[in-house]
């Protein structure tokens, strides 16, 4: 499955605990209500942006430097038939050392193209991991409007 879960990747010209940080700082990153610890295994944090999206996602990975791991425990966006297609996927960021920084790979392991919300998704995740969790980590300012 996870060969056709949504994935995308860029590099930074910053440490691995520096984009580890700016990842658990989801506050930072991912516009909308955001409650509970985004920080800690297991933590649990709910996410919700206006009637468009909810969800409540748990910390099963937090390996600094390295890797971040969500695991969707409940909900997902709203606006389609199915509200639970997000329920039991996770979202990975993987993080690897190259010559010109870090490269954070982003994977949300069970985003597929069957799914209904796959497009509006994957664009939504587009813009947070390009956009607005990049310019956390390089310019230390996410965008703080849902994009």
């Amino acid at each position: 499955m996870n060969a056709e879960s949504y994935t995308t990747t860029f590099t930074v010209d910053r440490t691995p605990e520096e984009v580890f940080s700016a990842i658990t700082n989801v506050r930072g990153w991912w516009s909308g209500e955001i409650e509970g610890g985004t920080s800690e295994l297991g933590d649990e944090f709910t996410y919700r942006y206006q009637d468009l999206h909810h969800s409540k996602q748990r910390i099963t990975e937090a390996i600094p430097g390295e890797r971040v791991v969500w695991l969707v425990v409940e909900g997902g966006p709203n606006f389609v038939e199915d509200r639970t297609e997000w329920k039991g996927t996770s979202i990975s960021f993987e993080l690897s050392e190259k010559d010109e920084g870090t490269q954070v790979r982003f994977t949300h392991v069970g985003l597929v193209p069957e799914y209904e919300c796959f497009d509006a998704c994957s664009d939504a995740w587009g813009s947070y991991i390009n956009g607005s969790l990049r310019n956390l980590i390089v310019a230390g300012t996410g965008r703080s409007g849902h994009e």
